[in-house]
């Protein structure tokens, strides 16, 4: 920023030491003399190492005085250590005027087009104002796209900008103009998403960001994922950098710096996170008290990140190199938020009042400039040179992730209509006026004949500016945003016959849970040399309640640092073990960073071309209740991989109450379209459905991710029914049939997930106390049940004339007579959705867990909920009594004798 930074630090020390509190100014200036002499002949660096020297000097005296971890109100970057750029910055700037036009024209006219609709699908104009020369500086000499020498960078883009992005790609002939007339109209497949979105433009945005908060999170876990894949000798990924644009608003979001300590202490040196700091989020202020770059600076310093400060433009440099009594800069630091949202929604003479006139030495300073002068004052993230300055200084930075805090405007360019507006975030919508000035801003060669019209500019491509376009990005390895939608390398599953540990019956006095079921399944994969090594398995700190501290051992758990302590447990055989290559990734207690792990693995397809097989589990209750953001983006991601529900449902965890039991996750699960759900009793349920994922996601590379919910009881296991895989995939199979001399009358009973056993033993009931024939069906999926039913309904619909089609559920029915009653361990919603579905003269029971969990043994709680053997029993002799089989007084005899309580209030309110 100055000529001589030297001085010009010399001179701010001898400001500082005119401090009033200051009780020996001498003595404060011979100790900023000494420093500012070492800082002259022997460097900064060692300035710095003296600095903390005294400083733990001062804390072994009992002098333990708090710190700032903020610096000045200026740039990090002096002038003069400023790296410069190779680029063509006057091509680059008509570029970027090109790119503004464009994405100006594309919200608007999808905005003016369809008037009997409205007219208004929104999008937004401000935000890539704003940001425009990052991205410049970026597409044109930072980021790489993926080629045979590099794996290709990251790029988490700021949803709002999406805009300014298809503006670029239609310059690049990535887009044509009839994409860009259909923004955000993509339902005749023509179109353009709103925002960035993997599963609408497949080939195109790498990750889903508009979810504010979500995209910093994911980002940290994926630069540390990459990490992992090379320290495990998975993938080279040692050049690669994963960038991630936010905005200062955003990051009130609590995700977005919820994980800002783990990139620090792994040091993720490939993370940058670019925050544009145009200081508005949509309605107002960030914070218009105060100074939102000061706040994160502090945050991200004092995590150990590398920050560096961009706030002001070439042109405040002669300023700042002039403000010996440092003057100006006390104005900078003085002035809050609101102020500067002011200075820019208002003109020159504005800041010459209200800025430059706080002080008679810094208005002198401007005195011989003009109002356009002054106003033409740029901040630091619109001047090309010293955006690339300082993403320079990011990507040869190493030890540490960097924090751009880069100052912008929101609605730079945008004049009058816009620029520094509370408003500016809403406005999608120009006049023809407003248009004009645009144009002429930025120097857009249309003519006022063609304004009306709002045409799409774009050079010939034998011009100066479309030559370097694309001279720059073949520099980079070609085009970017783009995303690989199949990996190259292929895999075969292992045979199911490898897993028969899980598909036979266990031995007598053997009886196992399905979480076992699961491990034994997951420790059996991972002897496979092929897929073995891509197995992921994720942890939140829960492993020895879902029985896997084996694989601690076995495959170790990831830490870059490896194990720099002699555990307590060492004597022990399932030792906690840290490794460099550990296989585990251990996230701690903490549910959205194994989410955010997983999706890094689950996508690692895409983003790595290494396809890896990842398997999070935890407490149900802690799943899509708590991440549900994040398990709709890994869907919005094409994720696959495994996501495991321990201790599930609403009865099955002694003692634990209200916040721990889970009945509603496969409700949750239910909404994700591409997230296939089980709710499985057995083991060998357990082994199919996950021999089937990996069949779907690992060979066929399907774009689907499973759910399976784990239990924590022990019993014996009946073992795979040969011929009845491809039932329990759809969702329901006879798991265990009635007498062959079966009287009648007769129900069929449906269950899944820990209260089929209930069912079980309500079948045994019947038949011995009410001379009633059961039929017990398993139903692993009723979210599978009913989308199939639901498939089937739209074909008859769709086709009046041809013979209707009949659901699964009606087809596994469909011999088998009586009323049905379907019991669950979660809300009665889980069960109700195959109402629909039920042969139409048969009755339908649900039986649900709805209400608040508390806490109790499982028997009790199975009572209290109503979905015990005996309320089974009670509902199935409701059942045929309202179908006239049996008397109703047999129901109220049935109620007598279990003692069930009729008044009791009811579990829903209690």
């Amino acid at each position: 920023m100055a000529a001589n930074p030297n001085q010009a630090g010399t001179d701010n020390l001898r400001a500082a030491a005119n401090d009033p509190l200051d009780k020996d100014t001498q003595e404060t200036r011979e100790w900023m003399d000494a420093l500012s002499a070492v800082i002259e002949s022997e460097g900064p660096e060692r300035a710095h190492f003296l600095l903390e020297q005294l400083l733990e000097h001062a804390r072994q005296k009992s002098i333990d005085m708090p710190f700032s971890a903020n610096t000045g109100y200026v740039n990090t970057i002096e002038t003069d250590q400023e790296e410069r750029s190779p680029g063509n910055l006057e091509v680059e700037e008509r570029l970027r005027a090109y790119m503004r036009w464009n994405a100006m024209a594309m919200v608007v006219k999808a905005n003016r087009l369809h008037p009997a609709d409205g007219g208004d699908l929104g999008g937004h104009i401000g935000s890539f104002a704003s940001l425009a020369s990052l991205f410049g500086a970026g597409f044109n000499h930072f980021w790489h796209a993926e080629s045979e020498n590099h794996g290709g960078d990251c790029l988490y883009i700021q949803g709002h900008v999406s805009p300014g992005v298809y503006a670029r790609a239609y310059l690049e002939g990535r887009l044509t103009e009839e994409q860009l007339l259909n923004f955000r109209q993509e339902v005749d497949g023509k179109g353009l998403s709103s925002y960035p979105h993997p599963k609408l433009m497949p080939n195109f945005w790498q990750f889903p960001t508009v979810s504010m908060g979500l995209g910093p999170l994911m980002a940290i876990y994926q630069a540390r994922f990459l990490k992992y894949l090379h320290a495990r000798g998975i993938a080279n990924t040692e050049n690669r950098k994963v960038w991630v644009f936010c905005g200062d608003g955003e990051m009130d979001e609590v995700e977005s710096l919820g994980a800002i300590g783990l990139a620090a202490r792994e040091k993720l040196d490939n993370l940058v996170f670019v925050i544009n700091c145009n200081l508005q989020r949509l309605d107002g202020p960030v914070r218009g008290n105060g100074k939102i770059i000061q706040e994160l600076e502090g945050e991200f310093r004092g995590a150990g990140w590398n920050v560096i400060k961009l706030l002001w433009g070439s042109n405040w440099d002669p300023l700042l190199a002039r403000d010996k009594d440092g003057a100006l800069r006390k104005i900078m630091m003085e002035c809050n938020d609101g102020d500067y949202q002011a200075f820019k929604a208002n003109d020159g003479a504005y800041v010459r009042k209200h800025f430059f006139g706080r002080d008679p030495r810094t208005l002198e300073m401007v005195a011989k400039m003009s109002d356009d002068d002054i106003w033409n004052l740029r901040r630091g993230g619109h001047d090309s040179q010293k955006v690339y300055a300082a993403f320079h200084a990011a990507v040869k930075h190493t030890g540490q992730p960097t924090v751009l805090l880069i100052k912008t405007v929101k609605g730079f360019g945008m004049g009058k209509i816009g620029e520094g507006k509370n408003t500016v975030h809403q406005t999608k919508k120009l006049t023809d006026e407003d248009i004009k000035i645009f144009r002429d801003r930025f120097n857009i060669p249309i003519p006022d004949s063609q304004l009306a019209d709002l045409p799409f500019y774009k050079p010939a491509d034998d011009t100066p500016e479309m030559k370097y376009l694309h001279e720059r990005r073949k520099a980079l390895g070609g085009y970017l945003p783009h995303r690989r939608t199949q990996a190259d390398e292929q895999f075969t599953v292992p045979a199911i016959e490898v897993f028969k540990s899980v598909m036979e019956p266990t031995a007598e006095g053997r009886e196992i849970s399905t979480t076992q079921a699961y491990v034994r399944f997951l420790t059996q994969l991972l002897r496979d040399q092929a897929l073995g090594p891509r197995v992921v398995p994720i942890l939140v700190d829960e492993a020895r309640t879902f029985g896997m501290e084996g694989l601690f051992r076995q495959i170790g758990i990831y830490n870059p640092a490896g194990q720099q302590y002699t555990p307590v447990d060492k004597d022990q055989v399932m030792y906690y073990k840290e490794d460099v290559k550990g296989q585990i990734l251990q996230e701690g207690i903490n549910e959205a960073g194994g989410m955010a792990s997983w999706i890094a693995a689950a996508t690692s397809y895409s983003t790595n071309n290494r396809i890896m097989v990842p398997f999070y589990v935890y407490y149900s209750m802690f799943g899509f209740q708590r991440i549900g953001d994040l398990a709709w983006a890994a869907g919005d991601m094409q994720a696959r991989g495994f996501l495991l529900g321990g201790t599930s449902g609403r009865t099955t965890l002694n003692g634990e109450g209200l916040q721990h039991e889970d009945g509603h996750s496969h409700i949750l699960a239910g909404t994700i379209p591409n997230c296939i759900s089980y709710d499985p009793t057995f083991a060998h349920e357990v082994g199919v459905i996950l021999h089937h994922g990996l069949k779907r996601m690992v060979e066929k590379q399907e774009n689907v991710y499973f759910y399976l919910t784990l239990l924590n009881e022990n019993y014996a296991m009946p073992g795979l029914k040969a011929g009845t895989e491809e039932q329990i995939i759809k969702g329901m199979y006879l798991c265990k049939e009635a007498p062959a001399a079966a009287a009648t009358p007769r129900v069929q009973l449906l269950g899944s997930g820990t209260i089929l056993r209930e069912s079980i033993a309500a079948q045994e009931l019947l038949e011995k106390e009410w001379g009633v024939s059961a039929n017990v069906w398993s139903c692993p999926s009723f979210n599978e049940l009913a989308r199939d039913g639901q498939a089937i309904e739209r074909w008859n619909l769709l086709h009046p004339t041809q013979a209707p089609r009949v659901s699964f559920v009606g087809q596994q029915l469909a011999a088998h007579g009586g009323p049905v009653v379907a019991s669950t361990d979660y809300m009665k919603a889980y069960a109700e959705q195959i109402r629909p579905f039920i042969p139409k003269d048969r009755t339908y029971k649900v039986l649900g867990t709805d209400g608040f969990g508390r806490s109790d043994f499982r028997s009790k709680l199975r009572e209290h909920f109503e979905i015990n053997r005996h309320y089974i029993v009670v509902a199935a002799l409701k059942a045929l009594s309202e179908e006239g089989t049996v008397p109703v007084a047999k129901v109220a005899e049935a109620i007598q004798k279990y003692g069930i309580q009729a008044d009791k209030i009811n579990p829903l309110y209690a």
